[in-house]
């Protein structure tokens, strides 16, 4: 189906652009969110005499995203969730939990507007764009924990599964030389060595 672009669609083209799409995807997004019309004769005559309206509109409001995007550049938003102890989510983070906790925090966000490649899975802070015009992102970030203590500490920069790590990590070396003969030997030639130098001791001291 071909459609005439009202405005910048990724990976599609511009404003007034003339363009050849799949008809499912013509009927359920370009059309009724008017993001564009049927190439026929009639249209096209009716784009050309708004043309300058349209592009006047656009710039508007691109402007006024561009100034909503420095606002929103940057800010964090705490969204707590269950999760196991290696950080895996019991469920996950999707574009509509992240558009309620920004609104709940005072930032209007749609959840159309925010762009996740897969729903968010585990805890940590991660980096979420936010499509406020065709042609302007925000950048804002997602700090996922169990609890508001957890999140202060993971925004200080702080990994919060280091310690369980490297106790793993030490008991691992400690299972490793208990199952290695030839640490075990060693450990027995230590023994046998203090052993008979306390022994010397007792038949080198004099009696009383």
């Amino acid at each position: 189906m071909e459609l005439i672009l009202l405005e910048r669609v990724d990976n599609l083209g511009q404003i007034g652009d003339v363009v050849s799409v799949r008809a499912g995807y013509a009927r359920n997004y370009l059309l009724p969110q008017k993001k564009a019309l049927r190439a026929n004769e009639e249209n096209k005559k009716r784009f050309e005499a708004q043309r300058a309206e349209l592009e006047a509109r656009n710039l508007e409001r691109k402007g006024e995203a561009e100034a909503a995007a420095k606002k929103m550049n940057g800010n964090s938003f705490i969204i707590i969730r269950q999760a196991s102890e290696t950080g895996m989510l019991y469920g996950s983070v999707s574009t509509r939990d992240i558009a309620e906790q920004a609104s709940q925090d005072g930032v209007q966000i749609d959840r159309s507007q925010v762009r996740l490649d897969k729903p968010i899975k585990m805890l940590g802070i991660v980096p979420v764009r936010i499509r406020l015009h065709p042609e302007v992102d925000a950048s804002i970030e997602i700090n996922v924990a169990r609890t508001a203590e957890e999140a202060e500490r993971q925004a200080a920069g702080e990994d919060i599964y280091a310690t369980e790590d490297d106790n793993q990590g030490n008991n691992e070396e400690d299972a490793a030389e208990f199952f290695d003969p030839e640490a075990q030997e060693a450990a027995g030639e230590e023994a046998t060595s203090k052993e008979s130098g306390d022994s010397a001791s007792e038949v080198d001291s004099p009696s009383e």
